[in-house]
């Protein structure tokens, strides 16, 4: 493998739908630079990038595939990137450390939902979008319609280089408008033949190509002048002016492809080449501290690692993206994060699980190493000349949970090590040991997301687990005052234990005046404030504990054994044992022992009167409340719509977007258990959505009925 400066380096995200044919068109890529002799498939499982078990046995991207290749005297290094929303966080960490997204569309489809969402991630990196037109020899295949979509959605901007003579079984040729050449290719694919525009073609063609060269110039001044005044460019203006064009976001190329029958690959990986910017051209990536780093060997030695996995008879795969500086076999590093110091024992280059070892790599490169001690995802490695530290990449909020259990008791600390594992090599995979559901919980991107890591755990590591339907989070709160008296009292032979509390509880809400008088049943209570602590919730809300004790009644030493006994019974709430919030609770008179109470006895008391009083107070439930966003095709709007209402949705907004409808709802966390497999039986797999915690609302009354009932007989068990 050549030694690679930095203006010779470029990194390519591989995005695009399920389906649309990314796998296929890396392994023609392989091939048509020589890394591979011979191209695999998917229905095969004998693909570069699908190399894991798991992979093989969906026949779908699972993880992203890093891999290189040589082309026209420059380096261009692949992130393959899975296309189903259930592993966008592959695809968020792949566009932090490359510079250009290849997006590739399956011509039967044009324009998808998994589309539009990884554009939005493109905009939101700023990265420069090459559109790959694919699949155009399929029989459905419609290069018209998906050049139509993709306009309709990105305005002028889409810019056509290449268009297909034909589609369907016939697709054989294509004409490229920027080279002004047709090429054509033998049934079995391959290097084509290059031949001059048929006359049919050629008005087709030079309209095209005005819009091409017009596109070119807009982007630089001196180009726009020279367009002016002679009305064109040559080849390498207009690669010029696309390569501007592609940094600044002003154009979007399309391309045509047929990656099953290696037709029109060596021609995209041609402009790869020649136009697409290096990574030397591209915004500069910014420190924790604010700082940008330039891309330059010879500058200090920094590395970001994106990307960790677990291979067989390997151990741990540490991939990285160098920063700055160039890395070497035997370079000791410093990990920024965790303080560890790292040897750089071995540097591979990467295609899939094959590596080949380098002495060397510098700014821009992206590579593999391994045998590192203390590295995780995330973690930057400096030299001793460099204090810079990353933490650019922000992955997508989890869609679905499911509570997990290993079938064996015994394996549950061989399953939790697992699940941390696994989450390291996809933090999209989040594992909660809940306290307050008593469950071990991981959430995802979607079913098939978790359908996933439990064939991994079952397979890989042969600990069958069992999934089941998460408790919910409720809260308890009360919605009026209320007042309890509870007096301790036990004899037991020598020392007793005695303690009297009087309270009042009322609901807490920010800004509330100080208690002054209640009344209950009749008779008024007068309170005097003393002290008034505020306590905030480890769960959310407030306790807001006031001391109204006059005369001594309790020795001010007891009070914090009643708070602590109020914040166990608020702990474990009265009414279904959820975590109870924003209760004022006023202390206002009791009783104590010279020689029996002590602080065991005020605490039982504390906690007794209070769970007593709140029972008093018309307690009710909250549940969890999330805002969803569904971005689904105008025909399944409908069935979509019927299904959030029966979650007891509450639509909050709706509009169109070319094609697409997007709604927006808030719907309780309870109704969205399955809602993840609903929409994809709904749609096809067509749509997507995403869901972020709003807040707590009250339950209907009738569900929490439901609720109790059901709480109580599990206490009866």
């Amino acid at each position: 493998m050549n030694d690679y400066q930095t203006d010779k380096i470029k990194n390519i995200a591989i995005l695009g739908s399920s389906g649309s044919g990314k796998t296929t068109l890396a392994e023609a890529i392989l091939y048509e630079a020589g890394v591979i002799k011979r191209r695999g498939s998917v229905e095969a499982g004998n693909t570069v990038s699908d190399y894991f078990p798991v992979e093989k046995e969906y026949g779908y991207s699972v993880f992203s595939t890093i891999f290189s290749v040589n082309w026209q005297d420059r380096k261009l290094n692949f992130i393959d990137c899975p296309g189903s929303d259930d592993f966008a966080g592959a695809s968020v960490s792949a566009l932090n450390v490359t510079d250009t997204a290849l997006v590739v569309l399956n011509a039967q489809y044009g324009v998808e939902v998994g589309t539009i969402n990884q554009f939005r991630q493109t905009e939101k990196f700023h990265k420069p979008v090459i559109f790959v037109v694919n699949q155009l020899d399929h029989e459905k295949a419609d290069f018209e319609n998906t050049l139509s979509q993709l306009r309709e959605q990105w305005g002028s901007r889409v810019v056509p280089v290449q268009y297909p003579v034909t589609v369907g079984d016939s697709f054989h040729a294509v004409v490229d408008v920027l080279k002004m050449k047709m090429y054509q290719w033998k049934p079995e694919g391959g290097v084509p033949e290059v031949l001059s525009i048929p006359e049919k073609e050629r008005e087709k063609a030079l309209e095209m190509h005005r819009a091409l060269v017009e596109a070119a110039a807009e982007h630089d001044d001196v180009l726009m002048n020279k367009f002016f005044d002679e009305g064109s460019l040559d080849e390498e203006e207009m690669r010029a002016g696309i390569r501007a064009g592609l940094v600044t976001r002003g154009i979007f190329p399309v391309f045509c492809v047929c990656a099953a029958r290696d037709m029109c690959v060596r021609r995209t990986l041609e402009f790869l080449g020649n136009v697409v910017p290096c990574t030397d051209k591209m915004p500069r990536p910014v420190t924790v501290d604010g700082r940008e780093v330039t891309p330059v060997s010879d500058g200090p030695t920094c590395l970001f690692v994106f990307k960790t996995s677990m291979e067989p008879h390997i151990g741990q795969v540490a991939y990285f993206k160098v920063i700055s500086g160039t890395v070497r076999v035997g370079d000791d590093l410093v990990n920024a994060d965790r303080g560890s110091k790292e040897r750089m024992s071995q540097l591979f280059t990467i295609a899939g699980q094959n590596r080949q070892e380098v002495g060397e790599m510098r700014a821009g490169d992206i590579g593999a190493t391994v045998k590192m001690k203390d590295v995780r995802r995330g973690n930057t490695l400096n030299s001793k000349d460099g204090d810079y530290r990353f933490d650019f990449i922000c992955y997508p909020e989890p869609k679905y949970r499911r509570a997990i259990r290993p079938r064996n008791d015994s394996d549950a600390e061989k399953m939790m090590e697992v699940l941390f594992r696994m989450h390291e090599e996809d933090p999209t995979w989040v594992v909660e040991q809940s306290k307050e559901l008593r469950q071990t919980i991981v959430s995802g991107q979607g079913e098939f997301h978790l359908r996933t890591l439990k064939w991994r755990i079952e397979n890989n590591d042969k600990i069958p687990v069992v999934f089941s339907e998460p408790r919910i989070p409720y809260r308890e709160t009360i919605t009026k005052a209320a007042r309890a008296d509870y007096r301790h009292k036990k004899q037991s032979g020598g020392a007793g234990q005695f303690a009297e509390v009087h309270l009042v509880v009322e609901p807490y809400y920010e800004g509330m005046p100080a208690p002054s008088v209640y009344r209950f049943k009749g008779q008024d209570f007068k309170v005097s404030v003393r002290d008034t602590q505020v306590v905030n919730l480890d769960w959310g809300g407030k306790l807001v504990f006031v001391n109204s004790i006059v005369g001594g009644a309790i020795d001010a030493r007891f009070l914090p054994a009643i708070q602590k006994g109020i914040l166990a019974r608020m702990e474990q709430g009265p009414l279904t044992g959820s975590y109870a919030r924003d209760v004022r609770v006023i202390v206002y008179d009791g009783k104590m022992h010279s020689v029996d109470s002590n602080e065991i006895s005020f605490m039982i008391a504390g906690r007794t009167a209070f769970g007593n009083a709140f029972k008093e107070a018309d307690p009710k439930l909250l549940e969890p409340v999330y805002e969803v966003e569904v971005s689904v095709p105008s025909a399944y709007m409908g069935e979509v719509m019927g299904d959030l209402q029966g979650r007891r949705a509450v639509i909050s907004g709706m509009n169109s977007e070319k094609g697409y409808e997007k709604i927006m709802a808030k719907v309780p966390l309870k109704e969205m258990s399955d809602f993840s497999t609903a929409l994809s039986s709904i749609a096809g797999g067509r749509a997507s959505f995403t869901m972020r915690f709003d807040g707590y609302e009250l339950v209907p009354s009738d569900i929490q009925e439901k609720l109790l009932k059901e709480y109580e007989n599990n206490e009866e068990e």
